[in-house]
C-alpha cells in the first residue's frame, strides 16, 4: 500500500525537480523551444508504446512549464 503511494509521488516529484533544474541553467529562448518540441515528440513515441504510457505525463508536464517558461522569458526581455 505504501508503495503505491509513493509510485503516485513520483509523477509530482520528477517533473518539478527537472524543471527546478533546467530552469536554473539559464535556458535562451531557442533551446527552451528545442526542450518543447523534444519533450511533446517524447510524448507522441511514448503514446504509442505499451509499457511507456503509463508515464507520458512526465514529458507533457515538461513540455508545458517549458513552454509557459519561454513565454515567461518572452514577456520579461521584452
Amino acid at each position: 500500500m505504501l508503495a503505491k503511494r509513493l509510485e503516485s509521488g513520483w509523477a509530482i516529484l520528477l517533473p518539478g525537480v527537472g524543471m527546478t533544474l533546467l530552469s536554473l541553467l539559464d535556458l535562451s529562448m531557442t533551446q527552451w523551444r528545442a526542450l518543447v518540441v523534444i519533450a511533446l515528440l517524447s510524448t507522441v513515441l511514448m503514446l504509442f508504446h505499451q509499457r511507456l504510457r503509463h508515464f507520458m505525463l512526465l514529458p507533457s508536464c515538461v513540455a508545458l512549464a517549458g513552454g509557459m517558461t519561454a513565454i515567461a522569458l518572452n514577456f520579461y526581455t521584452a
